[in-house]
């Protein structure tokens, strides 16, 4: 089945992995969301605190073709196994969505812009850890 999709997508001139395509969505999002939090504080009647939120909750949406994407891709490319990068990616990967799902409760809830910014910045931080550990599954480690 993974085959015969991959098959397809070559038909149409995607001959490479698919989750690099769909990943700057939900990554992109959270920068977005830091830059808005950060440019609240200078500019607090801008309403670029809901911005922010407008952001993480997009990510939170993004995160699940992300996710298909880089289950098929493991399943096609690496056949399943499961090296340590793998392990990390995954684990960040929950990681991610709990930081994302908790700032969407927090933000509902009223949270303040301090505590929104934190949890802003956390979820980049595994951002970054996420993105090293692609580039290490990929390019080397």
């Amino acid at each position: 089945m993974i085959e015969s999709f991959y098959a397809f997508l070559e038909t149409i001139g995607i001959t490479h992995p698919i989750h690099p395509i769909v990943v700057h969505a939900p990554m992109g999002l959270v920068i977005g969301a830091v830059a808005f939090s950060l440019a609240e504080y200078k500019w607090p009647d801008k309403h670029l605190g809901q911005s922010a939120y407008h952001c993480v909750f997009l990510a939170l949406l993004s995160i699940v073709p992300v996710y298909i994407a880089g289950l098929l891709d493991w399943q096609y490319v690496f056949a399943g196994d499961m090296s340590k990068w793998i392990i990390i990616k995954m684990i960040l990967g929950i990681v991610l969505a709990v930081l994302l799902a908790y700032a969407v409760i927090q933000k509902n809830n009223g949270a303040s812009r301090t505590k929104m910014l934190t949890i802003y910045l956390l979820s980049l931080g595994v951002c970054g850890g996420l993105g090293f550990s692609g580039g290490e599954l990929l390019y080397g480690g």
